[in-house]
């Protein structure tokens, strides 16, 4: 649990000092994904910098995942929305009214419930079929994004982040199904496709809306799919005759990030254009 709660403090961080470098770098024609994008970013040494933090946060990731439901780690993640929030505040000049510092405890209160009902993560392997899945999951992220990258301003950065979410998703199940190190393991490219679409859709959804928005999505995305996979098909459980808590505890995590997307609006003016790099 150490573990999940410090990759969400990595990831939330991380999510900031990419949209910092994300939208110092020079747009490019398009208002929806754009490849280049990616490669215009890795010249900002913020955007860099919160690479480093999510390579952190995912190898904390994994050692979590390989101890814990993956219910519980994702919720945990959701965590990483209430950081980007309260950083996003003294970064990029978002104003975080009352009820987005409520929603902030709500998902630490959710966290708490979670950690109490959690069992201990199931040992079950539904086999290739969910492997191939899996793949076949990663190419629809891709596709989804490249849609979603058509929508405008505010919706586009939710849908992508979003898809990004989804993206990140697979990566958590691939993580335990993957058993050593076998290059013909759909698995992994599972693993290699989903998380390289994530960051390509997450980094468009960062340039062109509010970092609250799209981590928003994301946070949402990697935790519903995951969470349900990992009770249906992999085992998870909670302690017996917690399943109430750990489910009361999932929603209440849930429902503060979407409160934090519904009110994360993108900034504005004055410090908001000095932290954007000129925008």
């Amino acid at each position: 649990m150490v573990c999940a709660l410090a990759s969400a403090l990595c990831f939330g961080a991380a999510s900031v000092f990419q949209a910092l470098g994300a939208r110092a770098a020079v747009p490019g024609t398009g208002g929806g994904v754009d490849v280049a994008l990616m490669w215009r970013a890795l010249r900002q040494w913020r955007y860099v910098a919160g690479l480093g933090m999510d390579g952190l946060g995912f190898l904390l990731q994994i050692v979590a995942l390989r101890t814990l439901p993956i219910y519980v780690v994702g919720a945990s993640l959701a965590a990483s929305l209430a950081v980007t929030a309260v950083i996003a505040s003294r970064l990029l000049g978002v104003r975080l009214r009352r009820v987005e510092w409520a929603a902030v405890v709500v998902v630490c209160l959710g966290l708490a419930m979670l950690a109490l009902a959690s069992g201990k993560e199931g040992h079950e392997h539904p086999g290739a079929a969910l492997e191939w899945g899996l793949l076949a999951a990663a190419f629809g992220v891709l596709l989804a994004g490249a849609a979603a990258g058509r929508l405008p301003g505010r919706p586009r950065a939710l849908t992508l982040g979003l898809a990004g979410g989804f993206g990140f998703g697979v990566v958590e199940v691939a993580v335990r199904l993957i058993d050593g190190a076998d290059l013909a393991d759909p698995a992994l490219f599972a693993l290699l496709l989903g998380g390289g679409a994530a960051y390509l859709l997450y980094t468009s959804a960062l340039h062109s809306g509010s970092v609250t928005t799209a981590t928003a999505g994301l946070v949402l995305g990697e935790t519903i799919g995951p969470a349900l996979a990992g009770v249906a098909w992999l085992g998870d459980r909670t302690r017996p005759g917690l399943t109430w808590l750990a489910v009361l505890g999932f929603i209440l995590a849930v429902t503060g990030s979407l409160t934090l997307a519904r009110f994360g609006e993108p900034p504005t003016g004055g410090r908001a254009a000095g932290a954007g790099g000129g925008r």
